[in-house]
Formats: structure tokens, sequence, C-alpha cells
């Protein structure tokens, strides 16, 4: 479960860098918690389509993160202010 909302969170910074097709995977597996085959019949093609693409989206938003560190840098900020404090800028970041 940790590992899901590191890899929403991740999305969340970088979703505007992938394809809209990876979007739409990612979104609906994730988010709508569909299964692959649920997805793979949504859209038409192969379930190891889907498992293929949503392994490339994790892969690309790890490179992501492992350069431009937007969500790593955010809890380093949440960490060194207090709760409420960080709430009156949570939008920002």
């Amino acid at each position: 479960m940790e590992n899901k909302l590191y890899l929403t969170e991740l999305y969340d910074y970088y979703k505007e860098l992938l394809t809209d097709k990876e979007q739409v995977y990612f979104e609906e597996y994730y988010f709508e918690d569909l299964t692959q085959e649920e997805i793979a019949d949504n859209h038409e093609v192969s379930k190891n389509a889907i498992s293929k693409s949503l392994i490339e989206v994790k892969d690309k938003l790890e490179t992501y993160e492992s350069k431009l560190k937007l969500y790593s840098n955010k809890e380093k900020i949440k960490n060194i202010l207090s709760n409420e404090e960080y709430e009156k800028i949570e939008d920002y970041i």
C-alpha cells in the first residue's frame, strides 16, 4: 500500500511528462482500482500491453524523481516545518 501511495504522489508531480495513454492507464489502475484485464478490455488491447505500460510508467516516475527530487524536497520541507506552517504552504509545493 505504501508503494501505491508513493507512486500516486509522484504521479501528481510528473503526470504531465507522461503520454495521454500512460496517464489513462495509470489513473484507471491506481485511482479507479480497475484490474489490468478490465483496462485491457476497455481499451481493446492485451493485458500484457497494460502491464508493460504500467511498469514503464512506474520506471519513468521513479526516474523523474531521482533527477528532479520534487517529492523528496517536499518531504524535507514538511519535516522541517511544524504542521501549522506546512498546512499554510502545502498547496504551493
